[in-house]
This record gives structure tokens, C-alpha cells and sequence, in this order.
């Protein structure tokens, strides 16, 4: 019979890590939600932040950073998600070599028609979709989404700006 050791989390630490996940898991599963456009995937990206966050609670200086910390793992954990699918829609997209039937951006259709804003919002890069996310869906300044993003605020500007332009082209329909 094989043993396996399991390292724990002090009593102490395991309940910090409860308060925390009580206190922030909503609104991380509404980020990741709207990072990923798939609930059970922004379930399991929480979960895996939360995972990594609680190994580094006892080295958090400032318990009031954690929001920050979170926000930054979700999106962190949201790139590497986009990057592993980026092979299998590549390899599906060769292997369907026709056009997709039913072309949702006729004119006419409404900004609320959730199938064409999430249509659109799946052809923004990962960056813009993050910035557009964090900038207006987490209301978070240029200087706090700059910090989660590890950019500049003038990045963060012109990410939200060219997604916001591109998000115009693909709701109207236009083709470029």
C-alpha cells in the first residue's frame, strides 16, 4: 500500500480561505463568466484561482489586495483556458471548410440580441476582451485594470478603444 502525504492548510488558513471564497466567489464567477462566455468553465476557473490563491494566503501582505490578486489569477487562468482551446477551434475550423449556415449579424438586429454581442465579444482578442470586461463590466479604473492586465493605462485605453471599434464593425454587420 502506497501512502501518499498531503500538505494542509493551518486550521487558520482554511478558514480564511472559506470567508474569502464566501465574500469574492460570486462576482469572480461573474469575471470569469464574462471572460469566457461559458458558466461551467468560469465555475472551474474560480475554483483553480482560489486553489492557487490559498497556497499563497500566509505571504498576502495587505488582506485588502486579495480582490487585485483574484481578479489577476482569473484572467491569468482565462489566457491559458483561450490558449489550449486555440488548437481545437483551429483544427474544427479546417475541418468544417465551409462556410457556418444562418449568418447572425443581419442589419437590423438590436445591440441587446445577446447571440450577436457574445458573437462579437468571442472575435475580440483575449486582451481586448479582458480590458473591455474589467473597464466596464468590474467598473475598475485604467490605472486598476493596467495593474491586473500588466500593461500600461494607455494600453489599457487602446485595447478597450480598438475592442469597442471592432465590436461596433461586428454588430453592424460590416465586413472588413
Amino acid at each position: 500500500m502506497v501512502t501518499v502525504k498531503v500538505d494542509r492548510l493551518p486550521v487558520s488558513d482554511r478558514g480564511r480561505i472559506g470567508e474569502l471564497y464566501l465574500q469574492h466567489a460570486v462576482a469572480a464567477v461573474r469575471l470569469a463568466y464574462l471572460l469566457t462566455g461559458d458558466r461551467a468553465v468560469a465555475e472551474d476557473l474560480v475554483q483553480d484561482a482560489f486553489v492557487r490563491l490559498a497556497g499563497r494566503l500566509a505571504h498576502l501582505r495587505d488582506a485588502g489586495s486579495f480582490d487585485a490578486y483574484l481578479r489577476r489569477t482569473i484572467v491569468n487562468l482565462s489566457h491559458s483556458y483561450f490558449r489550449r482551446k486555440r488548437v481545437e477551434r483551429m483544427y474544427l475550423k479546417q475541418a468544417r471548410a465551409m462556410v457556418e449556415p444562418g449568418d447572425a449579424r443581419r442589419p437590423g438586429r438590436s445591440v441587446e440580441d445577446r447571440e450577436v454581442l457574445w458573437n462579437a465579444l468571442g472575435k475580440l482578442s483575449e486582451r481586448q476582451r479582458a480590458a473591455i470586461v474589467l473597464r466596464f463590466y468590474e467598473d475598475l479604473s485604467e490605472a486598476q485594470a493596467a495593474e491586473i492586465l500588466r500593461c500600461r493605462p494607455g494600453t489599457v485605453k487602446s485595447l478597450v478603444s480598438r475592442g469597442l471599434e471592432r465590436l461596433r464593425v461586428e454588430m453592424r454587420g460590416e465586413v472588413r
